[in-house]
């Protein structure tokens, strides 16, 4: 990776990253000698950036918001098999991309591994002794994840897949280190390219030897993962997933290659959702998050031998994921997402009855994973006061230890950002929707302009937690910021995950229009000055409002979103197709084909009478740039102001520094203009 020097401050880093128009001096002379200003300094997009219709940046902007673009948590990779040390991504100072680092013990000066040009935030290590790690690595954004061995201490890299597929590191053995990796095909087809039928391939590779990788299974479809490996290393539970509503449970046995569907029974009735956890550690067992008999995802055992079901969580009324067991076989961590905030849970993997709750700093849980050897219980928190950090704790004595903490932004005060509240709305139907309000400092006097960030997915949730950069339009633009939870959300029962689907998909834009009521009837809030915002299937969402209720907004930004369903559908990778038409609806069913052309932005586009400002990826392979290419030339033909910014080097979102800085930049220029605080 090319970064920038370590001891920068942030002023200077904001002004390596911009490109200045004029010399450094401020005045020249005029005709007959009289001196004049020069124009101010502006902010050019870098090489890798296309920018249309946005006007010119001033510097003095980069300087004003630079503090708040260098929040930089961590995120747990793994442990070490039997070292008390992890991995964790982090984009350290000055860099572009984060990378992985090695952490050797609590607070102890991180050491970098990697350093390349595109982001590193999935790796493990060689299980048995920790003589290397693999980890995964796209180019550019297109998703095309190749897997890289490095070799410890050397850090030598070496390529161990070099197909064009997506491959990803899926588990090891216990008792040998053999990797189970699953390659997925990759089609470009917005480029051209389709594929009728898709299919997984799993195998097992060695990585000291990965041209000699077995083939163990060609899995129909594209939904295909593993849950984990049986501590005898005879079988392998997979979770195939098919809808937000629907999956499997599948088990394949390594020596035969068998492979047979697991849960839900042939004779369950109805749809359900199984995924698979890891087995018991005297194989006899499986622990499986289902859905199945209620709402909301729970934590229950499956017996072989008995081929039932007990339930471990059935009283607790939310989502609960991310189940790990201890080394010993006697605990299992989970989490509960109670109303927008992951809460850690501990229960007793004999008894299965759960544990008191452990007592853990202020925050939400983003992951836990048990040491493979140690008592050890990595878990990660955030809250509106600050990025991710990572902790452990001995459950037997409950002790807790702080292993990194987030570089502090200088002049930023995180400690002082207010929290979060959630607040509900009746929506067109009686139903009651949440979100999650930031309200600016108290410093903000009278009725607040109102910025609403609608999540992707659809099957996404807005949780409680740290804005990031969105910081800065809350506590410098004194702007109030809803995150909503509309219906077709996870997190509030299936039921409610459903609501959206197929022809119900409009409802959801309903829910905004509720939220735009709500905002009216606030005293703080000024519903003359409402702007949208969203990423992909949010993007989609703030298109969607901006067609529906452009009367009623102020301007809107779509990021990575759907413009058209149909051409959506025509254009996305061919092994998602089958997926999102779950969610979205068949376009080959003429009924529905009718309806989403009927509902798309690019129909209704001469609706958009507001700014609009659009952020694309060239690479992406999910929603393919051209969704974004013709709604900016749609809504320009109607005449209305578009700005456009698009990322020859990225996919879904911005991930290197220097691009997701301008595309900053840029939008509180939008803000400033669209809302009038300028």
């Amino acid at each position: 990776m090319r970064h920038l020097a370590s001891a920068l401050t942030l002023t200077a880093l904001a002004s390596l990253l911009i490109a200045c128009s004029t010399p450094p001096s401020t005045t020249t002379a005029a005709p007959g000698g009289t001196p004049a200003e020069l124009p101010p300094k502006t902010i050019a997009p870098n090489a890798n950036l296309v920018a249309q219709g946005i006007p010119p940046i001033p510097a003095s902007l980069a300087e004003q918001v630079a503090k708040y673009t260098d929040f930089r948590g961590h995120t747990f990779v793994d442990w070490h098999p039997t070292r008390r040390d992890m991995l964790v991504s982090h984009l350290k100072a000055g860099a572009s991309t984060p990378q992985l680092f090695r952490i050797s013990a609590p607070m102890a000066e991180p050491e970098q591994l990697t350093d390349t040009t595109d982001p590193v935030r999935d790796a493990s290590y060689e299980p048995r002794d920790g003589k290397y790690i693999v980890f995964a690595r796209g180019s550019g954004g297109n998703e095309q994840d190749k897997l890289y061995r490095l070799d410890l201490p050397s850090k030598e890299v070496t390529v161990l897949t070099d197909t064009p597929e997506r491959h990803s590191m899926e588990g090891w053995l216990h008792k040998r280190a053999r990797m189970l990796t699953l390659s997925t095909p990759l089609d470009r087809t917005a480029e051209g390219g389709s594929r009728t039928a898709i299919t997984q391939t799993l195998r097992l590779m060695d990585p000291l030897q990965p041209r000699a990788a077995a083939k163990l299974a060609e899995l129909p479809g594209g939904g295909w993962g593993v849950g984990s490996v049986s501590w005898d290393d005879k079988r392998v539970a997979l979770t195939r997933y098919l809808s937000a509503s629907e999956s499997q449970v599948w088990m394949l046995e390594l020596a035969s290659k068998r492979l047979t569907q697991l849960l839900p029974a042939a004779s369950s009735a109805g749809k359900s959702a199984w995924f698979a956890g890891e087995f018991t550690r005297d194989n006899s067992g499986l622990f499986v998050l289902s859905d199945q008999g209620g709402e909301f995802q729970a934590l229950v055992a499956y017996s072989f031998a008995r081929r039932r079901v007990t339930p471990i969580t059935h009283d607790i009324p939310w989502n609960i994921s991310s189940p790990t067991g201890n080394a010993l076989g006697t605990l299992v961590a989970a989490q509960a997402n109670v109303d927008g905030r992951d809460e850690l849970r501990l229960f007793n993997a004999r008894t299965l009855k759960q544990l008191p709750v452990p007592t853990v700093p202020t925050g939400s849980i983003g992951s836990t994973h048990f040491h493979p050897k140690l008592a050890d219980l990595e878990f990660s928190l955030d809250s509106a006061q600050g990025p991710s950090q990572v902790w452990s704790m001995n459950p037997a004595t409950g002790a807790v230890e702080q292993w990194t903490r987030a570089a502090a932004a200088a002049g930023v005060d995180t400690a002082s950002f207010t929290d979060q509240q959630i607040v509900r709305w009746k929506s067109f139907d009686g139903r009651a929707i949440s979100g999650i309000l930031n309200m600016p400092p108290a410093r903000f006097t009278g009725k607040r302009p109102v910025l609403i960030a609608i999540h992707g997915g659809p099957e996404g949730q807005a949780t409680l937690g740290f804005l990031g950069r969105t910081n800065y339009h809350v506590n410098e633009l004194g702007i109030a910021v809803i995150q909503p939870n509309v219906r077709g959300s996870s997190g509030y029962g299936k039921t409610f995950l459903s609501l959206d689907d197929g022809f119900k998909r409009e409802d959801s834009v309903k829910d905004i229009g509720a939220l735009l009521d709500w905002i009216a009837t606030q005293p703080g809030l000024d519903a003359s000055r409402v702007a949208v915002t969203g990423g992909s299937y949010g993007g989609y969402m703030s298109l969607a409002v901006a067609t529906t209720y452009s009367d009623r907004i102020a301007g809107s930004i779509d990021i990575v979103g759907i413009s058209n369903f149909l051409t959506f559908l025509r254009n996305t990778e061919s092994y998602r197709r089958d997926l999102r038409r779950v969610e979205y609806g068949d376009e080959r069913e003429p009924a529905m084909r009718a309806h989403l052309e009927k509902i798309s932005p690019l129909t209704n586009a001469g609706n958009i009478k507001k700014p609009l400002f659009v952020v694309q990826g060239k690479n992406d392979p999910r929603v393919p740039f051209t969704e974004a290419e013709q709604m900016v030339a749609k809504v320009r033909a109607n005449g209305s102001p578009v700005w456009y910014l698009r990322g020859e080097n990225e996919g879904h979102g911005f991930a290197r520094r220097e691009n997701a800085d301008f595309q900053f930049y840029a939008t509180v220029m939008f803000l400033e203009q669209t809302l009038g605080l300028k």
